[in-house]
């Protein structure tokens, strides 16, 4: 099963280094050694094998191998400056692909000790378009499959239900034993696994830390700790709302969204919002890593509570406003308010079970799954 980066990826490795981040058993050794196969002589070094670290932490990998994998290398101390150096002084023509997750990702906000030295990637779950063609369905049928599984690869194929539930009880159990240690105290896991439960039951909300940390009885900017903890694991991630004044936007409050959508505890809509959600970051972190656009992912809320869920933007500019919704076609009040003031940007709303499409009041309403499904990756 070939993933949606697995040709770009593969393209980059001619040139320079790849970091691939992304969730936790989201695939990404999986991609590793899938494009392992294409060389004639590769090596898969993995820093949690003890074996593998050794060799790491001398430095006798194969100098010959066309390509090198090095897996959750920043568990290593002083890894920054340890994988320059292996950029800098690798043998010639040899490929250089490092995966992790967690602190991983802080190769965008580390400094420029590997400026211009790599491509970075992020791995998504599956997301319509992607699972439709590798399952071979239609799109609603996709759709409705990823509702039920969340589109992580192992629960995603699971031939039983059952299978895929299990999956997740330990898959989260794991997050919050395992990976959030990594950042936090031992005493405080209970204190987070209870800010999880919370954050499952709010997913498309403006998200307010203050009330949650009266609840728990812990200071906010404890939980926003947290927050930063969580999005860092890819366990969530946030929407910020749209405004042409970026600083005034990051004081207002964000939306909630969950990688894994089958964490997510709410009806119907509220799980498909969250499935939109994280299929549409996966459509512009594609836009970002792999075209190099300076596309994003908002929403819009005014004081007076009209809303739109979701705002993509391209250059600066609003280009699209999307409403989700599972029945509903009539137009909604505040999508046609809002597309009147972006004129430019297009408006639609998508629903999940639509019997026609229409165009209304400046509104495209159609099929969620087909509009999903035509999204870029």
């Amino acid at each position: 099963m070939k993933r949606y980066l697995h040709e770009i990826v593969n393209t980059d490795l001619a040139t320079k280094m790849v970091v691939l981040t992304g969730p936790r058993q989201v695939g990404k050794t999986t991609l590793s050694r899938q494009l392992m196969e294409g060389y004639a002589n590769g090596q898969y070094l993995n820093w949690d094998v003890r074996a593998d670290r050794a060799i790491l932490q001398r430095q006798s990998w194969n100098q010959r191998a066309q390509l090198l994998v090095m897996d959750e290398i920043h568990k290593m101390h002083g890894w920054k400056g340890w994988l320059k150096g292996v950029v800098d002084g690798r043998s010639v023509g040899q490929a250089l692909l490092v995966t992790g997750s967690a602190r991983m990702e802080t190769f965008r906000q580390g400094g420029d000790s590997l400026a211009g030295r790599y491509f970075a990637f992020r791995l998504h779950p599956f997301s319509v378009r992607e699972w439709a063609e590798q399952a071979g369905i239609d799109p609603g049928d996709a759709l409705d499959h990823l509702l039920v599984r969340g589109g992580f690869p192992e629960p995603c194929i699971a031939q039983e239900p059952v299978q895929a539930d299990r999956w997740r009880q330990q898959y989260f159990n794991d997050l919050i034993r395992e990976d959030v240690l990594e950042f936090s105290r031992l005493h405080e896991i209970n204190t987070m696994r209870l800010f999880v439960e919370v954050l499952r039951e709010r997913v498309g909300s403006p998200l307010s830390l203050a009330s949650i940390a009266r609840d728990l009885a812990v200071a906010p900017a404890t939980l926003k700790r947290y927050l930063e903890v969580l999005q860092a694991l890819f366990i969530v991630f946030t929407v910020q709302p749209w405004h042409s004044n970026i600083a005034r936007s990051l004081l207002q409050s964000p939306k909630i969204y969950f990688f894994d959508t089958g964490l997510v505890r709410g009806d119907q809509g509220v799980l498909l919002e969250n499935a939109v959600a994280a299929m549409l970051l996966k459509h512009i972190h594609f836009l970002q890593d792999g075209m190099g656009r300076t596309a994003g992912l908002h929403y819009i809320r005014t004081k007076d509570g009209a809303e739109v869920d979701f705002a993509l933007s391209d250059e600066g500019q609003l280009t699209q406003l999307i409403e989700c919704k599972w029945g509903d076609n009539s137009p909604h009040r505040s999508l046609s308010r809002f597309a009147g003031l972006f004129p430019t940007a297009e408006a639609v709303q998508i629903v999940h079970d639509l019997r026609q499409e229409e165009f209304r009041n400046g509104i495209r309403i159609t099929s969620a799954a087909h509009w999903l499904a035509g999204l870029s990756a």
